[in-house]
Protein backbone atom coordinates (compact mmCIF):
# COMPACT_ATOMS: atom_id res chain seq x y z
CA UNK A 1 0.00 0.00 0.00
CA UNK A 2 1.26 3.31 -0.89
CA UNK A 3 2.49 5.61 2.12
CA UNK A 4 -0.09 8.60 2.16
CA UNK A 5 1.75 12.48 2.54
CA UNK A 6 1.93 13.58 5.67
CA UNK A 7 1.06 16.98 6.86
CA UNK A 8 1.71 18.80 10.51
CA UNK A 9 -0.15 21.19 11.94
CA UNK A 10 2.11 23.17 14.26
CA UNK A 11 0.84 25.32 16.95
CA UNK A 12 3.06 27.53 19.21
CA UNK A 13 1.31 27.62 22.76
CA UNK A 14 2.37 29.62 25.69
CA UNK A 15 -0.40 29.89 28.05
CA UNK A 16 -2.89 27.87 26.12
CA UNK A 17 -4.75 25.82 28.91
CA UNK A 18 -7.65 27.21 28.58
CA UNK A 19 -8.18 25.57 25.07
CA UNK A 20 -5.10 23.12 23.82
CA UNK A 21 -7.15 20.30 25.03
CA UNK A 22 -10.03 20.77 23.29
CA UNK A 23 -8.05 22.06 20.25
CA UNK A 24 -6.06 18.38 20.66
CA UNK A 25 -9.21 16.92 21.15
CA UNK A 26 -11.02 18.63 17.80
CA UNK A 27 -8.39 17.85 15.53
CA UNK A 28 -6.94 14.13 16.35
CA UNK A 29 -10.02 12.87 17.26
CA UNK A 30 -12.74 14.76 14.90
CA UNK A 31 -10.73 16.49 11.95
CA UNK A 32 -7.88 14.37 11.63
CA UNK A 33 -9.65 11.00 11.04
CA UNK A 34 -12.00 12.31 8.37
CA UNK A 35 -9.30 13.35 6.30
CA UNK A 36 -8.26 10.04 3.77
CA UNK A 37 -5.70 11.13 1.26
CA UNK A 38 -3.44 12.31 4.21
CA UNK A 39 -1.44 11.32 7.10
CA UNK A 40 -1.63 14.17 9.85
CA UNK A 41 -0.21 15.13 12.68
CA UNK A 42 -0.39 17.72 15.09
CA UNK A 43 2.77 19.15 16.68
CA UNK A 44 2.37 21.61 19.76
CA UNK A 45 5.64 23.81 20.16
CA UNK A 46 5.43 25.25 23.70
CA UNK A 47 7.39 27.31 25.58
CA UNK A 48 7.13 25.71 28.86
CA UNK A 49 4.11 28.06 29.60
CA UNK A 50 3.88 28.63 33.19
CA UNK A 51 0.22 27.65 33.48
CA UNK A 52 0.75 24.23 32.65
CA UNK A 53 -0.09 23.92 28.93
CA UNK A 54 2.59 21.36 27.90
CA UNK A 55 1.27 19.04 31.09
CA UNK A 56 -2.24 18.87 29.16
CA UNK A 57 -0.42 17.57 26.25
CA UNK A 58 1.75 15.40 27.62
CA UNK A 59 -1.71 13.60 29.48
CA UNK A 60 -3.23 13.66 25.94
CA UNK A 61 -0.48 11.93 24.15
CA UNK A 62 -2.03 9.20 26.20
CA UNK A 63 -4.50 9.27 23.95
CA UNK A 64 -3.74 10.38 20.60
CA UNK A 65 -0.43 8.42 19.00
CA UNK A 66 -0.43 11.48 15.89
CA UNK A 67 0.10 13.81 19.06
CA UNK A 68 3.64 15.34 19.11
CA UNK A 69 5.08 18.10 21.61
CA UNK A 70 8.29 19.94 21.31
CA UNK A 71 9.51 21.64 24.47
CA UNK A 72 11.07 24.94 24.21
CA UNK A 73 13.11 25.51 28.09
CA UNK A 74 12.31 29.34 27.60
CA UNK A 75 10.18 31.31 25.66
CA UNK A 76 11.02 31.76 22.04
CA UNK A 77 8.42 34.12 20.71
CA UNK A 78 6.16 32.69 18.35
CA UNK A 79 8.05 33.14 15.32
CA UNK A 80 11.04 31.37 17.30
CA UNK A 81 8.18 28.69 17.98
CA UNK A 82 7.65 28.09 14.68
CA UNK A 83 10.83 27.90 13.31
CA UNK A 84 11.51 25.44 15.92
CA UNK A 85 8.20 23.18 15.22
CA UNK A 86 9.33 23.49 11.61
CA UNK A 87 12.97 22.25 11.95
CA UNK A 88 10.95 19.01 13.76
CA UNK A 89 8.09 18.53 11.67
CA UNK A 90 10.97 18.18 8.66
CA UNK A 91 13.57 16.12 9.96
CA UNK A 92 12.34 14.41 12.47
CA UNK A 93 8.26 13.63 11.15
CA UNK A 94 9.52 13.78 7.73
CA UNK A 95 6.26 16.52 6.82
CA UNK A 96 5.09 17.06 3.41
CA UNK A 97 3.25 19.68 4.71
CA UNK A 98 3.38 22.40 7.32
CA UNK A 99 0.18 24.31 8.88
CA UNK A 100 1.10 27.13 10.34
CA UNK A 101 -2.63 27.37 13.25
CA UNK A 102 -3.73 29.06 16.03
CA UNK A 103 -4.46 27.10 19.60
CA UNK A 104 -7.27 29.75 20.60
CA UNK A 105 -9.75 28.75 17.47
CA UNK A 106 -9.31 31.91 15.89
CA UNK A 107 -8.69 29.44 13.05
CA UNK A 108 -11.45 27.19 12.35
CA UNK A 109 -10.36 23.45 12.49
CA UNK A 110 -12.53 22.86 9.76
CA UNK A 111 -10.24 24.72 7.18
CA UNK A 112 -7.74 22.10 7.79
CA UNK A 113 -9.03 19.84 5.25
CA UNK A 114 -9.32 23.02 2.90
CA UNK A 115 -6.09 23.72 3.20
CA UNK A 116 -4.98 20.24 1.80
CA UNK A 117 -7.36 19.61 -1.20
CA UNK A 118 -5.76 23.46 -2.61
CA UNK A 119 -2.26 21.39 -2.25
CA UNK A 120 -3.51 18.32 -3.50
CA UNK A 121 -5.08 20.42 -6.39
CA UNK A 122 -1.23 21.69 -7.29
CA UNK A 123 -0.93 24.81 -5.34
CA UNK A 124 2.34 25.08 -3.36
CA UNK A 125 1.30 27.82 -0.20
CA UNK A 126 -2.14 27.99 0.26
CA UNK A 127 -3.28 31.40 2.84
CA UNK A 128 -6.25 31.45 4.77
CA UNK A 129 -7.80 35.49 4.15
CA UNK A 130 -9.72 37.34 5.53
CA UNK A 131 -10.16 40.07 2.77
CA UNK A 132 -11.57 37.88 0.24
CA UNK A 133 -15.39 36.59 -0.31
CA UNK A 134 -16.29 34.51 2.22
CA UNK A 135 -13.53 35.90 4.90
CA UNK A 136 -13.81 38.12 7.84
CA UNK A 137 -12.58 40.06 11.00
CA UNK A 138 -14.27 39.04 14.02
CA UNK A 139 -16.87 41.46 14.87
CA UNK A 140 -15.96 41.95 18.26
CA UNK A 141 -12.89 43.70 17.34
CA UNK A 142 -11.97 47.19 18.75
CA UNK A 143 -11.60 50.46 16.55
CA UNK A 144 -7.72 50.20 17.24
CA UNK A 145 -7.30 46.29 16.20
CA UNK A 146 -9.17 46.28 13.53
CA UNK A 147 -7.30 49.54 12.16
CA UNK A 148 -4.14 48.43 12.60
CA UNK A 149 -5.23 44.75 10.97
CA UNK A 150 -6.10 46.57 7.81
CA UNK A 151 -3.51 49.26 7.46
CA UNK A 152 -0.64 47.13 8.68
CA UNK A 153 -1.89 44.66 6.12
CA UNK A 154 -2.07 46.68 3.38
CA UNK A 155 1.22 48.84 4.17
CA UNK A 156 2.75 45.05 3.99
CA UNK A 157 1.06 44.06 1.14
CA UNK A 158 2.15 47.33 -0.74
CA UNK A 159 5.96 47.59 0.14
CA UNK A 160 6.52 43.82 -0.39
CA UNK A 161 4.58 43.31 -3.89
CA UNK A 162 3.15 46.20 -5.57
CA UNK A 163 3.23 47.32 -8.18
CA UNK A 164 3.58 43.34 -9.23
CA UNK A 165 0.97 41.35 -9.94
CA UNK A 166 1.17 39.74 -6.13
CA UNK A 167 0.01 42.72 -4.69
CA UNK A 168 -3.82 42.18 -6.42
CA UNK A 169 -3.23 38.15 -5.87
CA UNK A 170 -2.49 38.35 -1.77
CA UNK A 171 -4.40 40.34 0.08
CA UNK A 172 -4.07 39.36 3.29
CA UNK A 173 -0.05 39.22 4.07
CA UNK A 174 -0.51 38.76 7.82
CA UNK A 175 -2.15 36.05 7.87
CA UNK A 176 -1.67 33.31 10.57
CA UNK A 177 -3.17 30.84 8.58
CA UNK A 178 -0.73 29.03 6.03
CA UNK A 179 0.00 25.67 4.50
CA UNK A 180 3.37 24.97 3.09
CA UNK A 181 4.32 22.35 0.59
CA UNK A 182 8.15 21.45 2.51
CA UNK A 183 9.95 19.72 -0.67
CA UNK A 184 11.68 22.55 -2.70
CA UNK A 185 9.91 25.59 -0.65
CA UNK A 186 10.38 25.82 3.04
CA UNK A 187 13.03 22.89 2.97
CA UNK A 188 15.34 25.27 0.77
CA UNK A 189 14.91 28.50 3.08
CA UNK A 190 17.76 29.42 5.43
CA UNK A 191 15.73 29.65 8.77
CA UNK A 192 18.79 30.67 10.66
CA UNK A 193 19.28 34.29 9.44
CA UNK A 194 15.76 35.52 9.81
CA UNK A 195 14.97 39.57 10.12
CA UNK A 196 12.60 38.43 13.10
CA UNK A 197 11.87 35.63 15.79
CA UNK A 198 8.79 37.96 16.45
CA UNK A 199 4.92 38.56 13.70
CA UNK A 200 7.37 39.19 11.32
CA UNK A 201 8.34 36.09 10.26
CA UNK A 202 5.23 35.11 8.64
CA UNK A 203 6.09 38.44 6.18
CA UNK A 204 9.37 37.26 5.34
CA UNK A 205 7.93 33.07 4.55
CA UNK A 206 5.70 35.00 2.49
CA UNK A 207 8.10 36.90 0.47
CA UNK A 208 10.52 33.86 0.07
CA UNK A 209 7.97 31.58 -0.80
CA UNK A 210 6.94 33.55 -3.91
CA UNK A 211 10.25 34.52 -4.37
CA UNK A 212 11.19 30.67 -5.17
CA UNK A 213 7.93 30.68 -7.55
CA UNK A 214 5.40 29.05 -5.27
CA UNK A 215 2.05 28.49 -6.59
CA UNK A 216 -0.23 30.49 -4.05
CA UNK A 217 -3.85 30.29 -3.38
CA UNK A 218 -5.83 32.14 -0.86
CA UNK A 219 -9.00 30.58 0.65
CA UNK A 220 -11.69 32.01 2.50
CA UNK A 221 -10.23 33.18 6.64
CA UNK A 222 -13.61 33.55 8.95
CA UNK A 223 -10.99 34.50 12.03
CA UNK A 224 -12.26 33.69 15.38
CA UNK A 225 -12.44 35.66 17.98
CA UNK A 226 -10.69 34.54 21.42
CA UNK A 227 -12.36 33.75 24.72
CA UNK A 228 -9.38 32.37 26.52
CA UNK A 229 -5.63 32.46 26.53
CA UNK A 230 -2.95 35.14 26.09
CA UNK A 231 -2.84 37.23 22.98
CA UNK A 232 0.22 36.77 20.90
CA UNK A 233 0.59 40.27 19.88
CA UNK A 234 3.07 42.19 21.45
CA UNK A 235 3.42 46.03 21.84
CA UNK A 236 6.65 46.07 19.17
CA UNK A 237 4.04 44.04 16.49
CA UNK A 238 3.44 46.52 14.44
CA UNK A 239 6.82 47.92 14.71
CA UNK A 240 8.67 44.50 14.03
CA UNK A 241 6.11 43.55 10.95
CA UNK A 242 7.18 47.03 9.19
CA UNK A 243 10.77 46.62 10.11
CA UNK A 244 10.76 43.05 8.50
CA UNK A 245 8.35 44.39 5.18
CA UNK A 246 11.20 47.28 5.19
CA UNK A 247 14.28 45.61 5.33
CA UNK A 248 12.91 42.57 2.68
CA UNK A 249 11.90 44.69 0.13
CA UNK A 250 15.49 46.94 0.94
CA UNK A 251 17.77 43.83 0.21
CA UNK A 252 15.63 41.84 -2.42
CA UNK A 253 17.91 41.99 -5.40
CA UNK A 254 15.31 43.56 -7.65
CA UNK A 255 15.21 46.65 -5.54
CA UNK A 256 18.99 47.31 -5.30
CA UNK A 257 19.17 46.70 -9.23
CA UNK A 258 16.33 49.65 -9.66
CA UNK A 259 18.41 51.89 -7.22
CA UNK A 260 21.88 51.13 -9.41
CA UNK A 261 18.84 51.71 -12.45
CA UNK A 262 17.58 54.93 -11.16
CA UNK A 263 21.56 56.49 -9.83
CA UNK A 264 22.79 55.89 -13.40
CA UNK A 265 19.34 57.26 -15.16
CA UNK A 266 19.97 60.37 -12.97
CA UNK A 267 23.83 60.07 -14.67
CA UNK A 268 22.19 59.66 -17.97
CA UNK A 269 19.58 62.57 -17.49
CA UNK A 270 22.49 64.43 -16.73
CA UNK A 271 24.42 64.19 -19.32
CA UNK A 272 21.81 64.32 -21.76
CA UNK A 273 21.22 67.77 -20.18
CA UNK A 274 24.60 68.98 -20.88
CA UNK A 275 24.75 67.77 -24.01
CA UNK A 276 21.12 69.49 -25.05
CA UNK A 277 22.29 73.13 -24.16
CA UNK A 278 25.58 72.61 -25.84
CA UNK A 279 24.35 71.35 -29.15
CA UNK A 280 20.87 73.70 -28.95
CA UNK A 281 23.74 76.62 -28.84
CA UNK A 282 25.78 75.35 -31.36
CA UNK A 283 22.90 74.79 -33.60
CA UNK A 284 21.47 78.58 -33.09
CA UNK A 285 23.18 79.95 -35.95
CA UNK A 286 22.13 77.21 -38.48
CA UNK A 287 18.48 76.48 -37.26
CA UNK A 288 16.08 79.22 -36.29
CA UNK A 289 12.77 77.24 -36.00
CA UNK A 290 13.17 76.88 -32.04
CA UNK A 291 11.49 73.28 -31.65
CA UNK A 292 13.11 72.00 -34.89
CA UNK A 293 16.51 73.10 -33.59
CA UNK A 294 15.53 71.52 -30.16
CA UNK A 295 14.42 68.12 -31.59
CA UNK A 296 17.61 67.83 -33.01
CA UNK A 297 20.07 68.73 -30.63
CA UNK A 298 18.32 66.21 -27.89
CA UNK A 299 18.42 63.52 -30.74
CA UNK A 300 22.47 64.24 -30.52
CA UNK A 301 22.78 64.31 -26.73
CA UNK A 302 20.21 61.53 -25.95
CA UNK A 303 22.47 58.84 -27.64
CA UNK A 304 25.46 60.05 -25.94
CA UNK A 305 23.18 59.69 -22.70
CA UNK A 306 22.45 55.91 -24.19
CA UNK A 307 25.71 54.92 -25.02
CA UNK A 308 26.82 55.92 -20.99
CA UNK A 309 23.37 54.23 -19.59
CA UNK A 310 24.30 51.29 -21.67
CA UNK A 311 27.91 50.92 -20.56
CA UNK A 312 27.78 51.38 -16.65
CA UNK A 313 24.28 49.42 -16.55
CA UNK A 314 26.31 46.58 -17.87
CA UNK A 315 29.15 47.05 -15.67
CA UNK A 316 26.92 48.12 -12.19
CA UNK A 317 23.01 47.08 -12.52
CA UNK A 318 23.41 44.07 -13.99
CA UNK A 319 26.58 42.89 -13.52
CA UNK A 320 25.86 39.58 -12.58
CA UNK A 321 24.44 39.40 -16.19
CA UNK A 322 26.74 41.39 -17.35
CA UNK A 323 27.89 40.95 -21.56
CA UNK A 324 31.30 40.75 -22.05
CA UNK A 325 32.81 42.29 -25.10
CA UNK A 326 32.63 40.29 -27.87
CA UNK A 327 29.95 39.75 -30.81
CA UNK A 328 26.81 39.09 -28.37
CA UNK A 329 27.25 42.64 -26.50
CA UNK A 330 27.82 44.37 -30.00
CA UNK A 331 24.50 42.22 -30.93
CA UNK A 332 22.91 43.61 -27.63
CA UNK A 333 24.10 47.28 -28.02
CA UNK A 334 22.86 47.25 -31.55
CA UNK A 335 19.55 45.70 -30.08
CA UNK A 336 19.16 48.50 -27.34
CA UNK A 337 20.08 51.04 -29.62
CA UNK A 338 17.07 50.28 -32.06
CA UNK A 339 14.73 49.46 -29.57
CA UNK A 340 15.85 53.02 -28.31
CA UNK A 341 15.23 55.23 -31.49
CA UNK A 342 11.63 55.39 -30.43
CA UNK A 343 11.65 55.45 -26.64
CA UNK A 344 14.95 57.66 -26.15
CA UNK A 345 15.25 59.19 -29.32
CA UNK A 346 12.44 59.87 -31.40
CA UNK A 347 9.36 60.82 -28.58
CA UNK A 348 11.16 62.59 -25.95
CA UNK A 349 13.47 64.81 -28.72
CA UNK A 350 9.55 64.83 -30.34
CA UNK A 351 8.33 66.08 -26.58
CA UNK A 352 10.68 68.59 -25.99
CA UNK A 353 10.84 70.14 -30.23
CA UNK A 354 6.68 70.44 -29.48
CA UNK A 355 6.81 71.68 -26.12
CA UNK A 356 9.59 74.47 -26.81
CA UNK A 357 7.94 75.21 -29.92
CA UNK A 358 4.72 75.77 -28.44
CA UNK A 359 5.71 77.27 -24.64
CA UNK A 360 9.06 78.33 -25.73
CA UNK A 361 12.44 77.83 -25.55
CA UNK A 362 12.62 79.02 -21.65
CA UNK A 363 10.55 75.46 -21.26
CA UNK A 364 13.27 72.67 -22.45
CA UNK A 365 14.53 71.32 -19.11
CA UNK A 366 10.77 70.61 -18.08
CA UNK A 367 9.85 69.42 -21.34
CA UNK A 368 13.07 66.57 -21.22
CA UNK A 369 12.30 66.01 -17.21
CA UNK A 370 9.06 64.76 -18.53
CA UNK A 371 10.37 63.11 -21.93
CA UNK A 372 13.12 61.05 -19.91
CA UNK A 373 11.06 60.53 -16.78
CA UNK A 374 7.74 59.23 -17.88
CA UNK A 375 8.63 57.54 -21.41
CA UNK A 376 12.35 56.90 -21.84
CA UNK A 377 12.67 55.32 -18.18
CA UNK A 378 9.75 53.12 -17.83
CA UNK A 379 10.54 51.83 -21.63
CA UNK A 380 14.67 51.01 -20.52
CA UNK A 381 13.62 49.26 -17.67
CA UNK A 382 11.41 47.10 -19.14
CA UNK A 383 13.77 46.58 -22.01
CA UNK A 384 16.55 46.29 -19.70
CA UNK A 385 15.08 43.73 -18.05
CA UNK A 386 12.93 41.53 -20.78
CA UNK A 387 15.47 41.75 -23.76
CA UNK A 388 19.15 42.65 -23.20
CA UNK A 389 19.84 41.57 -19.98
CA UNK A 390 17.39 38.95 -19.25
CA UNK A 391 18.39 36.40 -16.82
CA UNK A 392 18.92 32.81 -18.44
CA UNK A 393 17.22 29.56 -17.15
CA UNK A 394 20.36 28.71 -15.64
CA UNK A 395 21.09 31.53 -13.36
CA UNK A 396 17.01 32.05 -12.44
CA UNK A 397 17.47 28.45 -10.96
CA UNK A 398 20.86 29.46 -8.88
CA UNK A 399 19.06 32.75 -7.50
CA UNK A 400 16.45 30.62 -6.22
Amino acid sequence: MEKLPLAVVVIPTYNEAGTIGEMVDTLCGKIFPKIKDWQCKLLVVDDTSPDGTYKIVQDKQKKYKNLELFLNPTKAGIGGAYIKGFRHAMNVLKADVLIEFDADFQHPPKDIPILLNEINAGYDYVLGSRKIKGGSNPKGWGFKRLFFSEAGGFVARFVLFFPGKNFFKITDPTTGLKASRVKGFVDTMDMDHLYSKRFGYKLEFLFKMVQLGAKVKEIPLQFGLRTKGESKIEPKTAKDIFRSVFLLRWNDPSTQKFIKFGCIGLFGFAINKIGLDIFAKALQGVINTIGIRNTIANALAAEISIVSNFTLNNLWTFKNEKLIWGKKLIQKFVTFNLSSVISGIVIPSLVIGAGTQIFGDSYRTLFLVVAVFFITVPLNWFVYNLVIWKRSPEKAGKGK
